[in-house]
């Protein structure tokens, strides 16, 4: 049984100090020299920072634009070992995968992640017989020491139960098996909370306008403030180059020489409403190696995803027209007509895959991470999957350790010597939050509505308290944003006080769930963007 840390007495629950000004990080960031700077705020590059500054190193963490502003928030929002692995043998890498999602959502966020039962429709003539399903999934929840369950195979009648709008012509079985989900921006939101804790200097919308150099060595980078035009710049022993799919543009203002080091694969979703509850997500195989995914998620249904080779600018990746019909067509093989009407469609968002440089078919590419070096000494690391965050943040840590020539192992402590599942900040038991916040608000005020205490908890945990005492305490703030979605404006000026929010898209897209809900109207961001000005 995972213990969790106990919610706070009422009134005990510490209040978060606010977030220093934008002009007072970049002074910061301007007058001292760190031991690190991580240029990039996805996931790998906050979970970097993270690690580092666990291990004493002084960390400085910017981004040109939102932390998970990107792939890191377009993921298709699991914590999973990767069933599909499974054939091709990497026995190895799915049971490790399978100890990070158990630690991530059972000891380090569990107020942040939450099991989901798969259901794996049998076809006749698909690309894989239920004995096979079967066997691969007691194999995979053998490989997570069973503890989600025995993968077993279920009748098409109980699955149909539990999923009402599954297609059951032709189907012949349904195996069963067990993952986690999460809501990856606010996860990695909680992320950069916890490095910040942890000592280092945060600052996004500060993009990168070239590199400083000292004897030929990268030694800090030149940024513009995206908010206002200001101009500074960071020195740094050691800059990591963290950004994803511009991994190589950063490269190149190291090096204008330097080769590819990687290609991109674009990944489309679509969110729609729901017809009807869900109790279980669907995993349908297209072929040998592609699976899609059909997930009950934030009150919604997240389907998804493509795989294809993607060329250009990564800014410009967007869901088109025929993303959207393959997505559709994809999701028919298992799902009504009914669930799949293009008007329920909500939002749609793509991202991109960091894969290692190579030939070949884009869905059949090792998802791993690759550290390289340049002939400037700046580290470039690159790809990964999202369930095994700490272990790149780990990972990237010892590289850094190992080496030559450099002070920094000298500085920081041993990467085996770092807590091994350190909690996120907020850690506690969902239920009992949302409990509390049903019973008494989590303030002496008035008791709060059920489904905004159920997102509270799963999206803040104990620090779901924070927020409703601002509501308690300014009474507009307890109002809903939308009469649709769950959220209140605490959370927006939450977000501006203590989350680093800076845009509306900020607020709406990563901080909330209102632009996926398809409930952004223009007046809502009218409101949003007269909080966010309204500073203290």
């Amino acid at each position: 049984m995972t213990t969790l840390q106990s919610v706070p007495a009422l009134g005990t629950h510490p209040a978060a100090g606010s977030l220093p000004s934008r002009a007072e990080t970049r002074e910061q960031l301007s007058k001292a020299t760190y031991d690190l700077l991580v240029i990039g705020g996805g996931i790998l590059g906050i979970s970097t920072a993270w690690h580092a500054a666990q291990s004493g190193l002084r960390v400085a963490l910017v981004d040109a634009g939102d932390f998970a502003g990107a792939t890191s928030s377009a993921s298709s929002k699991l914590l999973h070992g990767g069933l599909r692995y499974l054939q091709t043998g990497a026995v190895k890498l799915v049971a490790e995968n399978h100890f990070e999602r158990r630690a991530v959502s059972r000891q380090v966020a569990p107020h942040l992640a939450n099991p989901l039962t798969f259901y794996l429709p049998v076809y006749k003539g698909g690309p894989h017989g239920a004995a096979k399903l079967g066997a691969g999934v007691f194999a995979y929840s053998a490989l997570s020491a069973f503890g989600d369950g025995v993968g077993h195979l279920l009748s098409p009648a109980k699955a149909a139960q539990d999923v009402p709008e599954l297609r059951t012509d032709g189907l012949k079985a349904v195996a069963v098996y067990g993952d986690d989900q999460m809501n990856d921006a606010r996860m990695a939101l909680m992320t950069v909370r916890a490095a910040v804790e942890a000592g280092a200097t945060v600052l996004n919308h500060a993009a990168v306008t070239g590199l400083r150099f000292t004897d030929g060595r990268v030694t800090g980078a030149d940024l513009k403030d995206g908010t206002d035009g200001t101009e500074f710049g960071v020195n740094a022993r050691l800059v990591l180059n963290a950004t994803g799919p511009w991994v190589d543009h950063l490269r190149r203002m190291e090096d204008p020489n330097a080769a590819p080091s990687i290609r991109l694969s674009k990944g489309a979703h679509l969110v729609l409403k729901r017809t009807s509850p869900w109790k279980a997500a669907l995993a349908t195989p297209i072929d040998k190696y592609r699976i899609t995914f059909a997930l009950p998620w934030e009150d919604m249904l997240l389907l998804g995803t493509t795989d294809e080779e993607f060329e250009g600018d990564p800014a410009d990746v967007a869901v088109n027209d025929k993303d959207t019909d393959q997505i559709l067509d994809e999701a028919a093989f298992s799902i009504r007509d009914q669930q799949l009407k293009r008007e329920l469609i909500t939002y749609a968002f793509a991202g991109l895959r960091v894969l290692p440089g190579g030939p070949g078919d884009t869905a059949k590419a090792k998802r791993e991470t690759v550290v390289t070096e340049g002939r400037g000494g700046m580290l470039s690391v690159a790809g990964g999957k999202w369930t095994t965050f700490r272990h790149i943040g780990r990972t990237v840590m010892g590289k850094l350790a190992a080496l030559p020539g450099r002070p920094l192992s000298e500085d920081m402590a041993p990467v085996s010597s770092l807590p091994k599942k350190l909690p996120l900040p907020g850690i506690a038991n969902p239920h009992a939050v949302a409990h509390r916040l049903l019973v008494d608000g989590g303030t002496p005020g008035p008791r709060m509505a059920a489904d905004t205490a159920r997102h509270l908890a799963t999206h803040y945990g104990s620090l779901s308290f924070d927020i409703a005492r601002m509501a308690y305490e300014s009474p507009e703030l307890a109002e809903r944003i939308h009469p649709d979605a769950p959220e209140i404006w605490a959370q927006v000026a939450y977000a501006r006080d203590h989350e680093w929010a800076e845009t509306a898209d900020d607020v709406l897209r990563r901080r909330t769930t209102l632009t996926i809900r398809g409930l952004a109207t223009d007046e809502i961001r009218g409101r949003v963007e007269t909080m966010l000005a309204d500073r203290a």
